[in-house]
């Protein structure tokens, strides 16, 4: 959804969620609670995740050079990471790398483990803190 959103902001929500959701034109499925809930999210925090993305990229990098399919699971995963307090960060950063693993290749893995690193560096601060 987030892809071809991406590709086609003006895309008619509905029925593109019907197309990813059946392969039957004439059947209407329900769309489950957390696909709506991850895509409306990322769609309206897109600015401050793409910040967030931002600060971790190396000199030189921008936006605009990361391939699309990378820039949707790293939006994804930084808005699990901040808005949904029911997904661990470490799991976000995990079900980022499957993503990057089924539809990227692995050099994208890789980029995108090392952009996530950074948001987990503080988990173990703060698990040492509790202790």
């Amino acid at each position: 959804m987030l892809f071809a959103l991406n590709a086609n902001g003006d895309a008619d929500q509905e029925a593109l969620y019907q197309r990813v959701l059946t392969d039957d034109p004439d059947q209407i499925v329900p769309v489950p609670d957390y696909l709506q809930t991850l895509v409306t999210g990322v769609l309206d925090h897109q600015r401050e995740l793409d910040a967030q993305i931002n600060q971790y990229l190396s000199a030189g990098w921008q936006l605009q050079r990361i391939a699309k399919t990378d820039l949707v699971i790293l939006r994804m995963a930084f808005f699990e990471i901040d808005h949904v307090e029911a997904v661990p960060n470490r799991v976000a950063v995990n079900e980022a790398l499957e993503l990057a693993k089924n539809f990227s290749d692995d050099r994208s893995r890789r980029f995108i483990n090392g952009v996530l690193a950074h948001t987990l560096d503080g988990d173990d601060a703060s698990d040492e803190t509790q202790a």
